[in-house]
């Protein structure tokens, strides 16, 4: 008899989705996908319809590891993160399916995504096409966040087409909070010297390792390590740029640490913050004096272009 997983299928208003994201990710979701469903509303008093806009985020889980409370537990945990940000609370809900059922489910929803000027994201299960004038960037993300399909990743991958326009071979480049590795293969492909990959999710550095080899990357050009900055501090090396798109208040816990592995020219993009967060961590980049020198912003959310210092 085959394994059996859960399917937990969680709808939500999009400004949601990187905090669903995260809650998934600690309770050891997989193969994370995401839809956008657009619904019509009944005619408002002015007799024109008004568009609901929702997202549906589908992971598994096994069910070996999985009891009922512990689904309902989620479901309660994503209420409550609902009610601090102060948007409705989502609809989540699950059943079991078969293994070999998972293990094609979620990819139906993911196809090659064209991001920027230069990269193409492709799924690793799809036929490479034939010619592309782009940098075709194939993934696995596994359990691990990054498909290019977020706006935050593509925010990240759009300022490294910008940053690498130029003198790239000469940057060593490290990715805080890496998950399956986008950014960091992206910033390899573009003509990074070397790439210092960490996180604290040995499930992310696993599926950024695999998706090295995917891309035939040496692993002395990206060095993949579990951890956070401290592993980067451990290198003694100092970089000429930083990647970081996690959630924003990770971002001001480990900013102050970021003199500590730069120089007075270097730079860094930070995402996976909210339009709302905007103020919070333009505070903390100008107190440790970086200066915001471009601020990106896609629907509900915004990517931090910043410098060391003025030059």
């Amino acid at each position: 008899m085959s394994n059996r997983w859960w399917e937990i299928v969680v709808k939500c208003e999009p400004i949601l989705e990187e905090s669903v994201f995260w809650r998934l990710e600690k309770f050891g979701c997989s193969g994370t996908a995401t839809q956008v469903e657009i619904l019509d509303n009944e005619q408002n008093f002015n007799s024109e319809l008004t568009i609901d806009k929702h997202i549906l985020i589908r992971t598994y889980i096994p069910e070996i590891n999985t009891q009922l409370l512990d689904l309902a537990a989620l479901s309660l945990w994503l209420e409550q993160d609902a009610k601090l940000l102060e948007v409705s609370v989502p609809e989540t809900q699950w059943h079991l399916i078969d293994e070999e059922d998972w293990a094609s489910s979620w990819k139906q929803y993911w196809q090659p995504t064209e991001i920027g000027e230069r990269f193409l994201i492709y799924p690793a299960w799809e036929t490479l096409p034939e010619k592309s004038d782009r940098l075709i960037l194939r993934l696995d993300p596994g359990a691990a966040f990054g498909t290019g399909t977020h706006p935050t990743t593509q925010l990240c991958l759009e300022s490294l087409e910008m940053r690498l326009h130029e003198n790239a071979d000469n940057q060593t480049i490290a990715d805080l909070g890496c998950g399956s590795g986008i950014l960091s293969l992206g910033a390899i492909m573009l003509g990074a010297k070397k790439v210092y990959a960490v996180d604290t999710d040995v499930l992310a550095t696993k599926t950024c390792r695999s998706n090295c080899q995917l891309n035939q990357v040496e692993r002395n050009i990206l060095i993949v390590s579990d951890g956070s900055i401290e592993k980067l501090i451990e290198t003694g090396e100092i970089f000429d740029g930083i990647i970081c798109n996690i959630l924003a208040d990770t971002i001001a816990d480990l900013f102050p640490q970021f003199n500590k592995i730069t120089h007075e020219k270097s730079w860094a993009i930070l995402s996976g913050i909210l339009l709302t967060q905007a103020d919070q961590i333009a505070d903390v980049v100008e107190q440790q004096g970086w200066t915001v020198a471009a601020l990106w912003k896609r629907k509900d959310w915004c990517c931090f272009n910043i410098r060391r210092s003025e030059y």
